[in-house]
């Protein structure tokens, strides 16, 4: 009910509250005023009237709307870069020792090292540098040509103006060198064609010209190795136009992966193609010829020699790396030839004293291989499984047999001593044996709980005396009959005494040396117990005390 009232009362103000902002808008109540006293306009959305939760705001206010930074230490000026301001003529003490200025000491001086610096000398004393402190608001900290002086643009221009001039005046060169030749020619009958070839060879081509500006039209700007900026690298984009993209080359959609991300196909996308015709057969025709491959078993040496205790890493020491791996080469082939020298030494070399049958060099076999055009097996040569990094046919606790070997009422085991637990140690036969003892001596157990239930059940509807055995079930068993009858005057003395017990147990010092020690229980000394027990669901099982 308590909550269904808050509801109710929160839906009852969140209607006033659209009451009174209908009302505003309307012009029949006041504005609401917010905490500088001025008024809101009703008519601003309820999005830019709420201040976020942040602001902790207790009343509608617009001042979250509002310029709120408006420190005039801010700007957006820049440092006045090598202004000057005083310039003493003798030292003064705490000044730079190497040019006197008192703006900065010794370590940070950037002018050039004298052999006598200014503290000794006392000449050329250096101005002090201008020094300005102010901070940037937040379109100066982030506008790139922040403290940009034009006039720096200046020698670009002034290079690139000198070097038009050198060009043109190396083109009047050429063409005066020409006329001369043309002039000193005396040979009138050669001079049309003379006079047709000086005039295309006068003839300035600009696409000539500027030839060496389209030799880059290749080239891609591209940053290398840099967070911030800094200096960037030419790659030389190798592709040109006639060539056909990898994703191109096959365009159904059941054909090789290409991953966009990293540009990358492994597998063949036209794997019926004649090998003899295509250029191109997948990444893993790469990964695995010519120096991948190398740099592959380089790296396998490398951890296996660091498993083994050697101290070599491919990464920090790549040259020691390569030089292990060159040494053990060698000497596995030194190892591998003085083995084969020893074996033929004792047995001899029979391949070379005796010669092989012609029907053993000629033989057949009944497996069949079936071959494509392009030399591939198609049908005969299945793929080999790939091995697996799990050690198997391994056999722990002197067990005979792998674990999963057995299967029994949705469990897995051990089929050599017929147990579930996986870290058990093996029992062998004698196991299996103790637990089908254990199992018919459990099964042997259920038959006779459940025959003497029902004796029970019979005696109880032939209306008999309840044997000895039955009483007993209901002292100690956690089953209770129903039909059990208490005497009410012993189970009174029976929790009087429960009690007295208890009380001894919380305090020691009120045990008696005289204990007589009874084991007959009644069933009022069991529904006592029954009765006193804490249960660990009890909710108020901490106040019992």
């Amino acid at each position: 009910m308590a909550t269904a009232s808050v509801a109710f009362k929160s839906r009852e103000d969140h209607r006033k509250q659209l009451e009174l902002e209908e009302a505003r808008k309307a012009g029949l109540a006041p504005a609401e005023l917010d905490e500088d006293g001025k008024e809101i306009n009703p008519h601003i959305p309820q999005y830019m009237s709420s201040a976020p939760w942040y602001l902790n705001a207790e009343r509608p206010s617009l001042k979250h709307q509002r310029k709120w930074k408006s420190d005039p230490n801010y700007t957006k000026s820049w440092y006045d870069r090598g202004a000057k301001t005083f310039q003493a003529e003798k030292f003064r003490k705490g000044a730079c020792e190497n040019c006197g200025a008192l703006t900065h000491d010794k370590k940070a001086c950037v002018e050039r090292p004298r052999k006598l610096g200014a503290k000794w000398t006392g000449k050329h004393i250096a101005p002090d540098e201008k020094i300005e402190t102010f901070e940037l608001d937040y379109d100066g900290k982030r506008d790139r040509w922040n403290g940009y002086d034009a006039a720096s643009y200046k020698h670009v221009i002034q290079r690139y103006e000198a070097r038009d001039e050198a060009r043109g005046k190396f083109l009047k060169d050429v063409q005066l060198k020409k006329l001369e030749e043309k002039n000193n020619n005396q040979n009138k009958e050669d001079g049309v064609s003379d006079d047709e070839d000086n005039d295309d060879s006068l003839k300035v081509d600009e696409a000539k010209v500027d030839e060496s500006k389209q030799m880059d039209f290749a080239k891609v700007e591209k940053r290398v190795r840099t967070t911030g900026g800094g200096s960037t690298g030419t790659v030389r984009n190798l592709r040109i136009r006639e060539d056909t993209a990898k994703y191109l080359l096959n365009l159904d959609v059941n054909s090789a992966h290409y991953d966009p991300k990293t540009r990358s196909m492994r597998e063949d996308p036209l794997p019926d193609m004649d090998p003899n015709e295509k250029f191109y057969a997948g990444d893993n025709q790469n990964r695995v010829s010519g120096q991948a491959l190398e740099f592959k078993q380089l790296n396998v040496h490398a951890w296996e020699a660091f498993d083994k205790g050697h101290d070599v890493h491919m990464q920090a020491a790549p040259s020691q790396a390569e030089l292990l791996y060159k040494n053990f080469k060698i000497n596995k082939e030194k190892l591998k030839s003085h083995t084969k020298d020893k074996i033929m030494e004792k047995y001899g070399n029979a391949a070379a004293d005796e010669v092989i049958p012609r029907e053993l060099l000629l033989g057949q076999s009944e497996r069949e291989v079936e071959y494509d055009r392009a030399g591939r097996i198609i049908k005969g040569q299945e793929m080999a499984l790939p091995k697996s990094k799990y050690e198997e046919d391994v056999y722990i606790n002197n067990h005979t047999s792998v674990w999963g070997s057995w299967w029994k009422d949705h469990q897995w085991g051990y089929k050599c001593c017929h147990q579930t637990v996986r870290n058990s140690y093996c029992t062998g036969a004698a196991g299996i044996e103790a637990a089908e003892a254990s199992a018919d001596l459990m099964k042997a157990n259920i038959a006779r709980k459940e025959a003497t239930e029902e004796r029970l059940s019979l005696f109880l509807k032939a209306d008999a005396p309840v044997a000895a055995e039955e009483k007993r079930v209901a002292t100690w068993g956690s089953e209770v009959p129903d039909d059990l009858v208490l005497d009410q005057k012993r189970l009174i003395e029976a929790l009087q005494k429960e009690d007295e017990r208890k009380r001894e147990e919380r305090d020691e010092r009120k045990r008696k040396y005289n204990v007589k020690w009874n084991d007959e229980v009644t069933p009022e000394d069991m529904e006592a117990f029954r009765m006193k027990r804490v249960h660990h669901d009890d909710p108020m099982k901490d106040f019992l005390n």
